[in-house]
């Protein structure tokens, strides 16, 4: 099972390589992927029958019971067999169906691909938590297949409304699996079955995990993204919506319902919502036109039919369940690539335009015939076979299973008559419309459709040979009080089934007869359109978001940090004081440990009093970055040079960085706040600031447990390191550090998007009507500036690396300072300082593990290092300093650290599993090598590359915005008026 997961994924990853090498043919290739999987699982069908199971654990956190485990029995089999054995047909449909030039196939193909893992990963989960997993990828991968056209605004507003409504009811159903793993006390799937819990939390989660199986499923009231998704290619239709994405919420039903058949809110809300949804959706799909929205509204009908015989908890509805879910797949699927056979070869889907495609589609045509009397309930297909247990089901029950019964019989007259309308309106002549005109369409894209069909007539026909197969999970589920065990095959005898089969089939006939007079008698028999109620709830919630954020957004910050600080003075204080906390038995307050600790004191409260008082922005900044040194010390003087180093690196940092963007800034802050305001701000900040200061030491003081730090020497010294606070970063929370560092990715990256957004260069056209880009030109060097020749490059290059055009000097990239804005004294000692700081900033990586440093250290002094150059020589001598692509830097740092933490499952014991050994350097002794060291070098790169981007955001895009508008100022000074400012390119 793993082998085959893990063949879809990294088939998923070369497929666009192999759509751009061999083009459509490359799906050929890949339906080989899901073909041998198909091979595989039918190979396991006699142990299957046997009662065995198919089993593979991992463990993944035994503390939280959770682990990775792939589970297959009878419904994971079937459910395999459907997601791979229906996907690998449709890829090779595929093969045909598009064209070389279709653009975005190689994302497509690579996407459905990864799709089918998904799934096969979804229905083969043993763990609710990895289950969900699999859950979202196909949420988040159908999105992709269904907005495959992205040029279109109707294909991606149709990939937000399924991204949006089957979010919302995973998220739902999320909750749910966590209160019934808890209440469980596993998240184990089998074991959850094996022995259900019970009570009141149980049917809250039971409910919430019903909505997002009726979410997925597309099951009332959630049914409307199904009809919108029908702007997808129609592979993805024939897929997604016939045999896999929607099928995960029925596959959900069918797996938790042995373990609460009994449990009366999972058996109702799967009975009411799911014959609601195939009485009302079978309607709906008698009124429309397209032939791909037929299938659709059928589609929805028959997911209710089938969450109703799954949640029905009998054996007969369990058997009659599974039997349909593999008939629905079998006509479903087909139907819907015969509509794309159709629309490929007439270019139209619309029934009213289509006629005479039964004399010149034969083999269309007869597909379609087999399929819809499967999907109509006609012997002899699987179709009505399970439609005949499925009648059968509901025949001995009360008064619920008669209405039930009533309601899928209504259903199921619908289908009848749908079909009918599929059938004539696609291949019937019509009067008035000619004969539609069409291209052919060749036997591989014709074959797939055929071979399915086939297979669901096979099915009815050999129904007694898979009875056996089925059973093995029918029989997990209880027989119905006062009924028998029921057996699937092709004929059941006279008796009620067969009555009601013969009213569907004359209901049907006489629907379809008299459909001008009944179904298309105007909008009175019209339901309400979801989706134009969708779009208004939408514009709704849009209308009252902007209202609310209107009244409370008000662009102060003041008044948000003021919100969020009183809330917490309240809501923390109030417990406080109502809880009398300062009555326990707390250690008399240790105000120092050291009389010298209070100069750092003094210095932070006064450097923040003095913020409060001073109008220019720089000044502020000096103060607060006084206060953070003052911080710094205060840390050293307790005993932690590490993190003290780490506070005055990272306030230096920090203070650049203010500096850099004060240059776009007033000078000065706008008017005062008003006396009361200040006073109101001040006694705010003092009750904060007790507040928090009381809390810190009412945690501290009142521990009633070791602490844990008394294990970290030990632990220090099993991961061959001395420096506790290293060991702790990259060894014991080494998890929490790969999040961070992460973080600290996304932040430089959306940095730079936001400094480096600009609009694409307009061409324009001169007065000889040849098109040309406007280029700024460097405006000409000041007096006494010597010429730099850069190529031409004015403003951000594209790669940072420059190489200037004449011979060495100090710093090439001052030369294009103006003369007033260099220091010939900064230069020179920068161009010292360089590869001192460059060599400390290696030294400190080198030795964090064992004496004060770090990756995080030094990679913040190297930065400092570039911050020194940039400073000295401006934007140039960054770019020609930092050869290196920040973004390089960032990648390479992720990769390093990520490479570290899987090669310890590859070669150790675990993810991030540590190790380290002493290599002889012979004169330079003996050095103490961990892999933990590794780990570190990636987030030095890392450190390296976000202080790039920040001088390449901050700084130089700055420095080009401000060249920029002295420039414009300049031309309009001379012009004598305003000038529309050229676009300038890299």
């Amino acid at each position: 099972m793993t082998t085959v997961l893990i063949a879809h994924f990294i088939a998923a990853a070369i497929a666009p390589l192999l759509v751009r090498q061999w083009g459509r043919n490359a799906f050929l290739a890949l339906a080989v992927v899901p073909g041998v999987s198909t091979l595989w699982a039918l190979f396991q069908i006699p142990a299957i029958m046997r009662g065995e199971t198919l089993a593979v654990s991992i463990p993944w956190a035994p503390e939280f019971s959770l682990r990775l485990g792939l589970y297959m029995d009878a419904l994971g089999l079937v459910m395999t067999l459907i997601a791979a054995g229906v996907g690998a047909l449709i890829l090779i449909y595929c093969a045909r169906y598009f064209d070389d030039s279709e653009p975005g196939l190689a994302r497509f193909a690579g996407v459905f691909v990864a799709f089918a893992g998904a799934m096969l990963g979804l229905v083969l989960a043993d763990d609710l938590i990895q289950l969900f997993v699999y859950w979202e990828l196909t949420t988040v991968f159908s999105y992709l297949l269904i907005g495959h056209s992205t040029e279109l605004k109707e294909s991606r507003r149709a990939a937000m409304t399924a991204l949006t409504v089957t979010t919302f009811g995973g998220l739902a159903m999320l909750v749910g699996m966590i209160m019934l793993g808890e209440t469980a006390g596993t998240y184990v799937i089998s074991e959850i079955v094996a022995s259900p819990p019970a009570g009141a939390l149980v049917n809250v989660a039971l409910v919430l995990i019903m909505v997002g199986a009726m979410s997925k499923s597309a099951l009332l009231p959630f049914s409307l993204w199904l009809p919108a998704a029908m702007r997808a290619p129609t592979p993805v239709s024939g897929y997604l919506h016939a045999a896999a994405m929607v099928k995960a919420g029925v596959y959900l039903v069918a797996r938790l319902t042995p373990a609460f058949h009994d449990v009366a809110v999972w058996k109702y809300t799967a009975l009411f919502f799911g014959t609601l949804t195939m009485v009302l959706a079978g309607w709906k799909a008698l009124r429309q036109y397209d032939l791909k929205l037929v299938l659709a509204y059928g589609t929805i009908s028959q997911l209710g039919f089938l969450i109703t015989l799954l949640g029905a908890g009998t054996q007969a509805g369990a058997l009659a369940g599974i039997s349909m879910l593999i008939a629905h797949s079998l006509f479903k699927a087909p139907l819907f690539l015969v509509v794309g056979v159709i629309d490929h070869s007439t270019g139209t889907r619309d029934l009213r335009e289509l006629s005479g495609l039964r004399s010149s589609m034969p083999v269309t045509f007869w597909t379609s015939v087999v399929a819809l009397a499967s999907m109509a309930g006609l012997p002899p297909t699987l179709g009505f076979a399970a439609k005949e247990l499925a009648f059968g089901a509901f025949e001995h029950g009360g008064g619920a299973d008669i209405a039930v019964l009533a309601g899928i019989v209504i259903g199921s007259t619908f289908t009848v008559a749908y079909s009918l309308r599929f059938l004539w309106g696609a291949f019937w002549d019509k009067e008035n419309v000619p004969a539609t005109p069409l291209h052919a369409p060749g036997p591989l894209l014709q074959a797939p459709a055929a071979v399915l069909a086939g297979l669901g007539l096979l099915g009815g026909l050999l129904s007694t040979l898979v009875d056996p197969f089925l059973a093995v999970y029918a029989d997990t589920v209880p027989v119905a009080e006062g009924d028998y065990a029921k057996h699937l095959a092709l004929w059941h005898g006279l008796g009620l089934p067969l009555l009601l089969s013969a009213v569907c089939v004359a209901g049907g006939l006489a629907l379809f007869r008299f459909r001008h007079e009944i179904v298309w008698a105007g909008t009175r028999t019209a339901l309400p359109d979801a989706d134009r109620v969708y779009r208004r709830m939408l514009a709704a919630l849009e209308n009252l978001a902007l209202q609310v954020t209107g009244g409370t957004q008000r662009g102060s910050l003041p008044v948000y940090l003021g919100t969020i600080l009183v809330t917490l003075v309240v809501a923390a204080g109030w417990w406080m004081v109502s809880g009398r906390i300062w009555e326990g038995d707390y250690p008399a307050v240790r105000l120092w440990d050291s009389p010298v600790q209070i100069i750092p004191v003094l210095i932070i409260g006064a450097s923040a009093l003095l913020t409060l008082f001073v109008r220019r922005r720089l000044f502020a900044v000096i103060l607060v970055g006084t206060g953070g040194y003052g911080v710094a010390a205060l840390f050293y003087l307790m005993g932690a040079p590490d993190i003290a180093l780490t506070q005055f690196l990272v306030e230096t940092v920090s203070l650049v960085v203010f500096v850099l963007v004060l240059r776009r800034f007033p000078a000065r802050f706008s008017a005062p706040a008003l006396r009361g305001r200040r006073v109101w701000n001040l006694a705010l900040g003092a009750a904060t600031g007790v507040l928090v200061a009381a809390m810190t030491w009412f945690a501290l003081a009142g521990r009633q447990e070791p602490s844990i730090s008394a294990g970290y020497p030990a632990a220090a010294e099993e991961a061959g390191g001395y420096n506790i606070i290293s060991v702790l970063l990259v060894d014991v929370r080494a998890w929490d550090t790969m999040g961070e560092i992460s973080v600290l990715a996304a932040a430089a990256a959306g940095v730079a998007s936001l400094m480096f957004v600009r609009r694409r260069a307009q061409p324009r056209k001169t007065p000889g009507g040849v098109m040309a880009l406007s280029v700024t030109e460097p405006p000409p060097p000041a007096d006494g500036q010597r010429g730099l020749d850069l190529g031409g490059l004015r403003f951000a290059p594209r790669r940072m690396h420059v190489e200037p055009r004449w011979a060495r000097t100090w710093l090439p990239g001052a030369d294009a300072l103006p003369t007033e804005r260099r220091s010939v004294i900064f230069e020179v000692v920068s161009r010292f300082l360089f590869p001192v700081i460059m060599v400390i900033s290696v030294y400190l990586l080198l030795t964090g593990h064992t004496a004060i440093g770090g990756g995080f250290a030094g990679g913040i002094v190297a930065g400092l290092a570039f911050i020194v150059r940039y400073l000295a020589g401006g934007r140039f001598e960054l770019y020609a300093t930092a050869w290196v692509q920040p973004g390089a830097l960032i990648g390479a740092g992720l990769a390093v650290a990520t490479g570290t933490a899987l090669g310890g499952a590859v070669f150790g014991t675990d993810v991030l599993a540590g190790g380290d050994t002493y290599i002889d350097f012979w004169i330079l002794g003996e050095a103490h090598v961990t892999v933990s060291m590794l780990f570190d070098i990636g987030v030095y790169l890392l450190v390296i590359g976000l202080i790039l981007d920040i001088l390449r955001s901050l700084g130089a895009r700055i420095d080009e915005q401000i060249e920029r508008d002295a420039a414009h100022s300049e031309a309009q000074a001379r012009t004598g008026g305003p000038e529309r400012p050229e676009e300038v390119i890299s």
